[in-house]
């Protein structure tokens, strides 16, 4: 199962961006290759891990630390502060766009809005979807992007902030390409992928969102990950 959804997701980014354009999306995605199952039905924790080693009653023992995504700070569509707080206690999938896209975006948006349909209420899910061309995308237009998307209240938001933190969490937390590329439609170069985060900032799967069967995998993994909770 995870190899299958490594080359599902490594198979759409590098063939719309080739030469070495997404060779962070390929480091990032091999990474997951250090993901372990977490056994059962569950879905694997991808990242690398680090052995930390700590003195408990006078022995030293040795624990694996997974990756996770660390705190943030951008602001959203209604122009209100989101930080990792924002998404306690939730699953969550991220994403990153921008608004001027014209290639593979307008596909992506259509894919996630499938996604917020299906969990559209539920307290337990978020959606979190990163410009990467803040200098355009405002509060005010991604406000009227939201808008035109039909999506109403704080389940998906859309954030902007400071470009370099947004490429530096895009590319070293969720393993995805986030960058400036003047040679690339629109200047910028990003991932298509949809990111899946637990409740403890792990990373449970990276999915192609250009495609329906990719958002499908995810809607599934989604069901399996909330059912975990649920045990």
């Amino acid at each position: 199962m995870l190899k299958q959804r490594l080359r599902v997701a490594l198979q759409k980014p590098v063939s719309i961006y080739r030469k070495n354009k997404s060779r962070f999306l390929v480091v990032g995605l091999l990474a997951v290759a250090a993901g372990c199952s977490t056994g059962d039905d569950k879905l694997p924790i991808l990242g690398q891990r680090e052995a930390i080693t700590k003195t408990v009653n006078g022995k030293s023992v040795t624990d694996s630390v997974y990756h996770t995504i660390p705190d943030f700070k951008f602001v959203s569509q209604y122009g209100d502060t989101v930080t990792a707080k924002n998404l306690a206690g939730k699953i969550y999938v991220a994403d990153f766009f921008f608004t001027t896209c014209p290639t593979i975006c307008p596909k992506m948006k259509v894919q996630l809005k499938r996604v917020y349909e299906k969990f559209k209420g539920n307290p337990d899910v978020a959606l979190l979807s990163h410009t990467i061309n803040p200098d355009h995308d405002s509060v005010a237009v991604l406000k009227e992007f939201a808008d035109n998307l039909g999506v109403t209240g704080k389940q998906w938001l859309f954030v902007t902030g400071d470009r370099e933190k947004i490429y530096d969490i895009g590319q070293n937390s969720y393993m995805v390409t986030a960058q400036q590329d003047s040679s690339a439609p629109g200047g910028v170069v990003h991932s298509g992928a949809f990111i899946l985060v637990d409740k403890d900032k792990h990373i449970r799967g990276i999915y192609d969102g250009t495609t329906e069967k990719g958002v499908d995998n995810l809607m599934n993994d989604m069901d399996r990950l909330l059912a975990e909770y649920k045990k």
